[in-house]
């Protein structure tokens, strides 16, 4: 790249190309321009070191710009071809496992460094647990529909029906899916043409986002790796809605998956916002069963569409034992296990069946989640298991025959991490050891911080790849009070 001034880098929107050199964390490829008053960095989503780019700046500061990835001009000499359609949401594909794998623990051992200000993590570092899958290792996809197509010849959109996901970086535009991505099943998306087709004959128009007008708007797939069966949510809005022959497209979807088909939703949603669930609406049932069965060790979770469920319930199976293996770290024995944000009960159950020894209790705020957690123990027959709907400052004065009787605290939060008085109150109920685990590690990285400023010492830290192709990966780390 040539010198430039500062005062010149960058308008928002501007396009420019860049020679992608390093990897942050979250997939952001690193490019640098030398200018007259030093080194400015750009970060491009979704690239790989060795890439030439188009980029389109989204924000400029004085020393680095965020940009978005238009278009790959030249690829990496470390990608290689796959058999499988190259999709949006993996970007990463045509990069062999074994380099996602170390990208990833590297890029998570620097926010460890800078976030946590943990100098020597890698002292700390248990293992990093691969995927056992790395292809059709998705349960759930979600598809959409939209009256503007994205076409790669022509690299602009265009009119047409189009069934697919959605153009990188755009709400409005979609790429037609036309044969197995790689990641969900591989009957379902061969057969994406011959949906399309059927959709296409029944003259209802695909959901048009700018005008946001239209019927067909998503197709869900949820898949039961366990029972080989594939459970599908329609959503279209209510307009013209006569038109739609139910019933054809049932017997469509049987001549595709044969007995794999366990049930067909159809979801009304005439709200504009780009939902699959409607804030006013219907969801009903029109063919087969509305819920699925997973199996994690040994345990039957019922599924239906809208649940939380692990994504890759293969490898949730790998980190769901490393949590157990972490719990039963040291000879301790196990009083009290609190399984908090424990959401539908599903580590609690895990820790109940393989520590049958413990009391363990599951505690979460929203109530249906305990119903929910209670009616799984319920099937699995599990004992020594409690669900409370508490909120965890409020738990031990609700509940203070567990003060100081805690012996372990098992956090699973959202991305966004623990709150800060959330994370005080967790300290407060006193446990020898906290189990960690989390979709983020950077919020993570942050939270251990503040654990080990209280007086808990970093034992052991774990990397889990859910999901091969994307920059997401899991963590788990082990706190043991000093």
């Amino acid at each position: 790249m040539g010198r430039h001034r500062n005062k010149r880098l960058f308008k928002k929107g501007q396009r420019i190309e860049l020679d992608i050199i390093d990897l942050a964390y979250g997939g952001k490829g690193i490019a640098k321009i030398q200018t007259e008053e030093g080194e400015f960095v750009c970060f491009v989503e979704n690239t790989l070191p060795g890439q030439h780019v188009l980029a389109s700046v989204q924000k400029c500061k004085k020393k680095h710009a965020e940009c978005k990835l238009v278009e790959i001009l030249k690829k990496s000499d470390a990608e290689i071809e796959i058999p499988y359609q190259m999709i949006p949401g993996a970007p990463y594909a045509q990069l062999p496992i074994s380099i996602q794998e170390n990208n990833k623990k590297n890029t998570c051992f620097q926010l460890f460094k800078r976030i946590g200000k943990i100098d020597h993590i890698e002292d700390y570092f248990d293992e990093f647990i691969s995927s056992p899958s790395v292809w059709h290792y998705r349960n759930k996809m979600e598809y959409s529909f939209s009256a503007i197509r994205y076409d790669f010849n022509l690299k602009s959109d265009v009119d047409d029906f189009a069934l697919g996901f959605k153009h990188r970086g755009t709400w409005w535009m979609v790429e037609n899916l036309d044969k197995d991505s790689g990641l969900f099943d591989e009957d379902l998306e061969n057969a994406f043409p011959k949906l399309r087709s059927f959709f296409e004959d029944t003259h209802l128009a695909p959901w048009h986002p700018p005008k946001k007008e239209g019927f067909y708007r998503f197709l869900v797939a949820r898949k039961s790796y366990a029972n080989d069966q594939i459970l599908l949510n329609l959503v279209t809005t209510s307009d013209e809605l006569h038109q739609f022959n139910t019933s054809a497209f049932v017997e469509l979807l049987k001549t595709l998956l044969g007995p794999r088909f366990a049930g067909l939703l159809h979801t009304i949603n005439d709200s504009i916002g780009d939902r699959i669930q409607a804030s006013e609406g219907s969801c009903k049932l029109v063919y087969g069963n509305d819920k699925i069965i997973e199996n994690i060790l040994g345990l039957d979770f019922e599924i239906s569409m809208q649940s939380f469920f692990q994504t890759n319930p293969k490898c949730a199976e790998k980190l769901y034992q490393k949590v157990v293996d972490y719990v039963l770290e040291t000879d301790q024995k196990q009083e009290v296990i609190m399984d908090l944000f424990c959401g539908t009960g599903t580590i609690g159950q895990i820790l109940a069946n393989q520590i049958p020894d413990a009391d363990v209790i599951g505690v979460d705020i929203v109530p249906e989640a305990i119903e929910d957690a209670n009616e799984n123990a319920k099937r699995n027959g599990i004992k020594g298991l409690t669900f409370f709907t508490a909120d965890v400052g409020k738990f031990l004065q609700n509940f203070p025959q567990y003060t100081n009787n805690i012996s372990t605290v098992v956090l699973d939060p959202p991305r966004a991490g623990i709150a800060p008085k959330t994370l005080k109150k967790v300290v407060q109920l006193n446990a020898s050891r906290i189990v960690y685990v989390s979709c983020n590690p950077a919020t993570q990285a942050r939270d251990s911080d503040y654990l080990l400023s209280v007086g808990y010492q970093l034992k052991k830290l774990s990397f889990i790849d859910q999901f091969p192709h994307t920059s997401h990966v899991e963590s788990i780390a082990l706190f043991e009070k000093v």
